[in-house]
């Protein structure tokens, strides 16, 4: 049977030319039936044609309207959603509507038959479709909507209106807006394509009388029997004005055509108030409407009368102003308009092409309304008598209704009710000045807590140093770019910064030193915000005389308790979530049976879902609510909404109550993942007008009526199959959500939250990117965006993958593109640089073998469920199946799909030639345009892995002509000239809007290909056809190089081992090439981070980190070189490919940052240098590796190459760890060479972190690990300047370094690891780029390590700072920032793979100090509140090292409990007074007398847990029970001997307390040296 239905499908599909088809199985499995599935490349739909009357090129592009041919004037609109309306918008008659979005169709058309209670098409502005064609970028085949009937394209070929994709819509925009509107004419499935259309086929609409064409032909009443009686004249009148003037305000609507003489009243219409419409074309082609005006206008006693756009013009006419035609007219729903009565500023919908001359107004009118923008009128206002009009559409529909308060002051004229008085906002007058700020910071990274708050805290510095202020800043995180203190960035930098744990005695300790006059606790995440709402309800705040900066406490209070918040939204008819608030376990088990399981339970006051989680019955509820209660005083249970859209908007206020909406996003995952672990799509596609608005409407009147200053979120679940929808939660502060919105958009919020604070208004602040317009608008995109997190969770054993409510992921990339395909593929390659793409089956992520196997990834959410969905696709199964199971809107899912058959069509080709014999431009644009890059279609045809494959598929793209064009996030659609360098690559589009450097010339051919290929891509016909790969000419002047410029390579996704201090790196390096004149260009993905601030840089490309994209980008700007040692190992590990492929790569060579990075090359060399290294051997077989470790003597560290933050590195301790661990060395390192070598026990470690020239060392740093080798420099506690070295280790270190740098030609910035044992020096491993220590190194001592290597990399004269490591009278400790509350099952040890998240660094005069409030800045809590210590120590060596402290806490009185081994060794052998306490073989052995006892039942303030070593073991051993235990129920751990030994310590110097005298970092700086300057 199932044959026989494929046979006729396939006679269908050839009678019908079709050459590819899909139908579904009995179990929704997707079979592909094709004749030639390469056909699957080629776009849909017949060729079409628009052709401009000002004789430039023919644009072609698609059908996928009606195949009629039809001309008209091209326009533009900026909207984002609202296509069924603009396209019944009468005011749109006989107009070619450009639509700037670039995706259309999304949602369907929805039923034309649905009336409204008036009659009226419910979801319509008229009953036709008035455009004359429409032109898009990307047209969406497959729409998804509960309301949709039918396709955009159906509805247009029903309407017989010609539509046309593919077009880049972009270009076109901005030729209208330079130009001007012009004629146009679509040409579908044209003969042939003319070079210039003659100028007789184009005619212009507005010499029509459209208002005639759109009027109506007979008198209408709508609301029959209503008392206010109101005559409306229909230019062209939109639906919803009927609507509202009926349905809202309940008034009789008597509606005229638009030439019906008022003055004779031929139907004798009783009327009280006249109200006139919208309308197309030109308002002098109405001279009988005028004429009826002008009788209205001359009335005794005057009648109200009210206008709307066309209906502004013609009251204007009729009072004797003069009206113009726009240059290209204002068409969008962002446009700002100012009541002139009172200052205020709102977002209006617009659609017209003339406008009213404000000069030429006659006496007794006024401007009511002007455009921020362009300065035009946007409305007029009698003097003395009820008459107005506006320009814009207060009835919106597409667009926000912020206006619609004007119907209402109309409707309010006519029944003769008071009018309000409307008055400027005084505020305006009375703005206070600040003359020193207190910014509160985060603190260390942790997940959900990361970059993104050093962003926004930087461009918070940066407005207030422009308003003058003194920024004091407290964060202990020495990473970041707001902590740093250049003597060159005085004017964006902090002008103290204290290094301090963020907790409120030190805050309230700064603010007495300081006395600063304002505090700004919105930009440190819920850190800070958690510490001024304590320090508010303690009443010190008030006492200080410090005023709170945005908004106010009491506000962000009713945002984070839930029962307020409940209760304001109750106040304006809003609700949430069906949620209670609970202080104990019982009124939990009590809320959840109210709303009925599962449940969400969550901590209040937490950041990123911290202590939350699904709960399926009063068990599981039991035991998450004990977790939560140990981060919270109160815990929320909310109804489980798991399958609703969860959406977002980030919203802006200022204290004259103007209120936008910035950015929407739409989460991919359906509601139960938490926003930060869920892919997130900007703007949403799914949205109708009416669902988008209507919840912009809501958000704005929440944040009203909570009385937000600054900037905020509102998150949102909608019903999947309605309109009903709840709040989720609001946030008061900047957000992850935050920094994402504001590279998404462009919009600068942290920067306008800042100036916001300080009493500034919306309308004063330029947009940061167009510098003339207004801040006060709703940025429009032109593009998509993809937010999609990174995730570490392999990096620990026994934690799940599955999400939830809690946020897991330690990082997020975003991809910017034209098309969906694009940015899903881009985004996935950001994330994980080892995928091609957004593959399935190659992905090698789901193992799964079966259909129940596939079923079961799908269901539950996890880090690797799209690569099951999309496998899932792979296989032919359907969209609707697929959607069953994940509850993922169908149209992401069909996007998915389409990726899937592009994938099959490929790899049904048998080569490069076939692919490219027929419409190979065509197939592999549309292959581009998808986001497929060059190395996955070079896997997909089977062509050489590597290099090789890559290079063939980009010379043949390349000749002919498949190159990537240049785009810029403007923040307007291209309305605008933008002076933007911030800029992404895409391939759907034909024009730049950036021009190609004159240098790019300059580049010579070189090519990397195998030998038999080399003769003939040497041929000269060939160089001249195509130039795949290239390099810079050598010899070039300094002058020449710094015009030329110099790419930075950025950090990438944050994520273990990877994050904010690389990115400190990265702008150090950018802001010196600009001290120094160099033209710098950045390329990064990470919107968390600073060096993707939009004007940290001359050029920004928020793009891939890949050898297609850095060479596509290199070959634009032609620069001098690459930088690629600032960012980590991403950019590191791109030095050799982009160097055979021709690049030029400023420092280290890229062949010898292969030798360091290649762990053979690195051993090889060591030993030829005589630099001891422990014994190693190159891992050829597993059994030779057994036989070296038995020689050597177990244990033995397993290291594989080119990886960072030690992926996959292992302490094996027998021969079944070594062959495990050896596997998974080889899934990592990729066919990298792996080594095996001895671990030294009980070693210390030592951080060597250097800049050299020509292998020279210019400076360095010598710092020690606290804790002995074997736990990673990562996770390592690091002293600085070395407390504890002999001077002889010292020399050692220097010897070997120095060698290392010599036979490495190190030119940069570099990293040696070393060890010591006694004085005998060994080398672990170097690094040719910058580490993670850099800014620790350079804020210590004072001098930018960057800068200096900057300069050496650019060849300019890079001179050592002055500095003596053994005279600086200061220590700075470092601390590592863990994460272990959210990796639920992870074990809370230390060990050579790196585990922290974040850092943080203190300084001190004493390393005792220093330590201990690095320690405390970690969240770390000093065991003070019942002084009991447990110990757990797990053999005798390390028992009997810290002996003499375990005698010393007795002594000062800490209660000790220990566990059996431990308290019976300081029992019998010191005498010691401690409780025993049982070991746990299971967590469920919690009863009196045991050790999870005492830990649950809070009566444990610290536990010291010294456990074997750094061999990671995977069984559940008693240990890490315990552990697991104190980090889930918030006690303090310490799982090291060194530290535990240097906590004691600092016990006993009186450090109990944990209080410091407060100094910033200069006070440090100026301590006094001896012997010597600092100068």
């Amino acid at each position: 049977m199932l044959q026989r239905r494929a046979l006729q499908i396939l006679v269908a599909c050839y009678l019908n030319k079709s050459t590819a088809f899909i139908f579904s199985d009995n179990r929704g499995r997707g079979i592909i039936m094709n004749q030639d599935s390469l056909n699957y490349l080629d776009l849909h739909g017949d060729p079409a044609v628009l052709y401009l009357a000002d004789g430039s090129q023919p644009i072609r592009g698609y059908s996928f309207g009606a195949p009629v041919d039809i001309e008209g004037e091209v326009v533009f609109n900026t909207g984002m959603v609202g296509y069924p309306e603009a396209l019944t918008d009468p005011s749109y008659r006989g107009q070619i509507l450009v639509l700037t979005y670039p995706l259309i169709g999304n949602y369907g058309v929805p039923d034309e038959s649905e009336k409204d209670s008036l009659g009226l098409p419910k979801y319509f502005e008229s009953a036709d479709i008035h455009i004359a064609g429409l032109v898009v970028s990307s047209y969406s085949w497959e729409h998804s909507h509960w309301a949709a009937q039918k396709s955009l394209s159906k509805w247009l070929e029903e309407n017989n209106v010609p539509a046309m994709y593919g077009v880049d819509t972009r270009e076109l925009t901005k030729k209208l807006r330079e130009q001007g509107s012009i004629l146009g004419l679509i040409n579908v499935n044209p003969s042939n394509i003319l070079e210039h259309c003659p100028k007789e086929k184009f005619r212009d609409p507005n010499e029509r009388n459209l208002v005639a064409e759109v009027s109506t032909k007979e008198v209408v009443v709508y609301g029959k029997g209503n008392k206010t009686r109101i005559l409306a004249y229909d230019c062209g009148m939109k639906y919803n004005i009927i609507r509202y003037l009926v349905e809202s305000h309940e008034v009789h609507l008597t509606v005229v055509p638009f030439d019906y003489d008022l003055e004779s009243n031929p139907n004798k219409i009783e009327w009280d108030g006249l109200f006139l419409s919208n309308g197309p074309g030109d308002p002098t082609m109405c001279p009988d409407t005028i004429k009826s005006i002008k009788y209205g206008l001359q009335l005794e006693p005057p009648k109200p009368i009210f206008g709307i756009c066309l209906g502004n013009q013609l009251l204007s006419l009729a009072a004797g102003a003069k009206t113009y035609k726009l240059k290209y007219g204002n068409r969008g729903m962002n446009q700002p308009a100012i009541d002139l009565r009172n200052g205020r500023c709102y977002v209006t919908p617009q659609n017209h092409g003339f406008a009213v001359d404000t000069a030429s107004l006659p006496t007794n009118w006024k401007p009511l309304f002007l455009n921020a923008n362009d300065l035009t009128n946007e409305g007029i206002v009698h003097t003395s008598k009820p008459f107005f009009s506006v320009q814009f559409h207060p009835e919106a529909s597409g667009g926000p209704t912020d206006t619609a308060f004007l119907f209402e002051k109309f409707v309010g004229h006519v029944r003769d009710e008071p009018q309000s008085l409307v008055l400027h906002n005084g505020l305006d007058y009375e703005r206070k000045t600040y003359k020193k700020v207190l910014l509160v910071g985060s603190g260390g990274l942790s997940i959900g807590q990361a970059g993104e708050f050093d962003y926004s805290g930087s461009q918070c510095i940066k407005a207030l140093k422009e308003e003058g202020i003194e920024v004091i800043l407290i964060n202990p995180n020495i990473a970041t770019v707001q902590t740093s203190q250049d003597k060159d960035d005085s004017f964006r930098a902090a002008d103290k910064v204290y290094f301090l744990p963020i907790k409120p005695d030190v805050v309230m300790d700064i603010i007495k030193e300081e006395r600063p006059d304002g505090i700004i606790v919105s930009m440190g995440g819920q850190t800070a915000l958690n510490v001024g709402v304590e320090l508010w309800r303690t009443g010190k705040l008030q006492a200080a005389g410090v005023e709170v900066l945005g908004s106010q406490i009491p506000v962000i209070e009713a945002t984070e308790d839930r029962e307020i918040f409940s209760a304001k939204l109750r106040e304006i008819g809003e609700t949430i979530a069906l949620s209670y608030s609970a202080t104990t376990i019982d009124e939990a088990v009590e809320a959840a049976h109210k709303i009925g399981y599962p449940v969400l339970i969550r901590a209040a006051f937490a950041l990123g879902g911290l202590g939350s989680g699904f709960a399926a019955n009063e068990e599981e509820l039991k035991a998450m609510a004990a977790k939560a209660f140990s981060t919270s005083d109160q815990i929320l249970i909310d109804q489980d909404l798991r399958g609703w859209k969860e959406l977002e908007y980030e919203v802006v206020r200022d204290s004259s109550d103007n209120c936008v909406t910035v950015c929407n996003m739409e989460n991919f995952d359906p509601l139960g993942i938490h926003t930060g672990d869920s892919i997130v799509v900007a703007p949403s596609q799914t949205l109708t007008n009416r669902e988008y608005f209507m919840l912009r409407r809501t958000a704005l009147k929440v944040v009203r009526h909570l009385g937000i200053v600054g900037e905020c979120n509102i998150q949102y679940a909608l019903h999947p199959e309605s309109e009903r929808y709840c709040i989720i939660e609001v946030n008061a502060r900047l957000s992850r959500s935050s920094a994402l919105a504001s590279k998404a958009t462009g919009y600068p919020l942290a920067y306008v939250a800042t100036k916001l604070s300080l009493g500034k208004n919306l309308v004063s602040i330029r947009n940061s990117v167009t510098k003339t317009t207004t801040a006060c608008f709703e940025p429009s995109l032109d593009y998509c965006v993809v937010k999609m997190p990174r995730w570490d969770l392999k990096k620990f054993s026994r934690v799940s993958n599955k999400l939830g409510s809690s946020m897991l992921s330690v990082g997020e990339v975003m991809a910017i593109g034209r098309t969906f395909e694009e940015v899903i593929q881009k985004a996935c390659r950001m994330v994980n640089p080892a995928l091609d793409g957004l593959d399935g089956e190659d992905s090698n992520l789901v193992e799964v073998s079966t259909d129940e196997d596939l079923e079961a990834e799908m269901k539950s959410p996890t880090d690797t469920r799209l690569f099951a969905v999309q496998k899932a696709l792979e296989q032919g199964w359907s969209v609707d199946r697929v959607h069953n199971l994940t509850k993922i809107d169908r149209w992401f899912l069909s996007k998915l799909k389409n990726i899937a058959q592009m994938r099959q069509a490929l790899k049904s080709c048998s080569s490069l030639d076939e692919l490219t014999a027929f419409n190979g431009r065509e197939r592999l644009r549309a292959l581009k345009i998808a986001g497929f890059s060059d190395r996955q279609i070079a896997r997909y045809l089977r062509l050489p892995s590597g290099l090789e494959g890559e290079s063939r598929i980009r010379d043949c793209r390349k000749s002919l002509g498949v190159v990537p064009v240049v785009k810029q996030i403007d923040t307007l659609a291209a309305e605008f000239p933008a002076q933007t360098n911030y800029l992404y690559v895409t391939y759907s589009g034909d024009g730049n809007d950036i021009n190609a450097e004159d240098h790019a010339g300059q580049l010579t051919p070189s090519y990397r290909f195998s030998n038999v290929e080399r003769d003939r891509l040497d041929a000269g016909e060939f160089k001249r056809r195509a130039r795949a790969f290239s390099t810079v000419k050598q010899q070039e002047s300094l002058q020449e190089a710094k015009e030329r410029g110099v790419i930075v390579l950025g950090c990438g996704a944050y994520c273990i081992g990877s994050s904010v201090e690389f990115d400190w790196c990265a702008v150090s390096c950018i802001r010196q090439l600009r001290r120094e004149g160099f033209k710098s260009t950045i390329i990064n993905y990470n919107p968390e981070t600073v060096s993707t601030d939009y004007d940290e840089s001359d050029r920004l490309y928020f793009e891939e980190l890949s050898v297609e994209r850095v060479l596509d980008i290199y070959e634009r700007e032609g620069p001098s070189g690459i930088v690629v040692s600032v960012g980590g190992q991403i950019p590191n590990n791109l030095a050799d490919p982009l160097s055979q492929c021709g690049a030029k790569i400023l420092g280290t060579d890229s062949k010898d940052i292969e030798r360091a990075e290649d762990r053979r090359q690195f051993s090889d060399m060591c030993d030829t240098l005589g630099i001891m290294q422990p014994p190693w051997s190159a891992l050829t077989s597993k059994n030779e590796a057994i036989e070296f470790a038995n020689k050597v003597g177990f244990p033995v560290l397993v290291r594989p190459s080119f990886v960072l933050s030690g992926a996959a590195m292992r302490v094996a301790a027998d021969e079944s760890q070594l062959r495990n661990f050896l596997d998974l060395a080889a899934d990592v390192g990729n066919d990298k060479p792996v080594v095996v070598s001895k671990f030294i026990l009980d070693a210390k470690e030592i951080e060597f972190d250097a800049v050299a020239n020509k292998g020279e060392i210019l400076n360095y740093a010598i710092g020690e690990h606290l804790e002995n080798a074997g736990v990673h420099s990562g996770d390592a506690t690091v002293i600085l300047p070395a407390q504890k070295l002999y001077v002889g280790t010292i020399r050692q270190v220097k010897r070997y370094a120095s060698a290392i740098a010599k036979a490495l030609r190190i030119t940069g910035p570099f990293n040696i690891q070393f060890m010591a044992k006694g004085n005998d020096v060994q080398v672990i491993e170097c690094n040719l780029r910058a580490s993670r220590t850099f800014p620790f190194v350079s804020k210590t001592l004072n001098n930018n390590f960057i800068s200096l290597a900057t300069k050496a990399m650019c060849g300019l004269n890079a001179k050592p700072y002055k500095i003596s490591l053994l005279d600086i009278d200061y220590v700075c400790v470092k601390a590592p920032m863990f994460s272990f509350t959210r990796l639920r099952g992870a074990d809370p040890t230390l060990g050579v793979e790196m585990a922290s998240t974040g850092e943080v660094a203190c300084f001190g005069e004493h390393v005792h100090d220093a330590f201990l409030q690095s320690l405390l800045s970690t969240t770390f809590k000093l065991p003070n509140k019942n002084k009991t210590i447990l110990l757990s120590i797990a053999n005798e060596r390390f028992r009997h090292e810290f002996a003499a402290s375990v005698q010393v806490l007795r002594k000062l009185g800490y209660i000790l409990f220990g566990t059996p081994g431990t308290a019976k060794f300081y029992q019998d052998n010191f005498k010691i007074d401690i409780t025993t306490v049982s070991k746990p073989s299971d967590e469920s052995e919690d009863g009196p007398g045991t050790a999870l006892n005492v830990i649950k039942t809070n009566k444990i303030d610290l536990v010291i847990n010294i456990s074997e070593g750094a061999t990671r073991k995977d069984e559940i051993t008693s240990g890490y029970i315990i552990r697991r235990a104190v980090v889930d129920f918030g006690v303090s751990l310490v799982t090291d001997v060194k530290c535990a030994i240097l906590l004691t310590e600092c016990f006993e110097r009186g450090m109990g307390d944990g209080r410091f005298k407060p100094r910033d970092i200069r006070q440090f700086y100026k301590i006094p040296t001896v012997g010597w300057s600092k100068e």
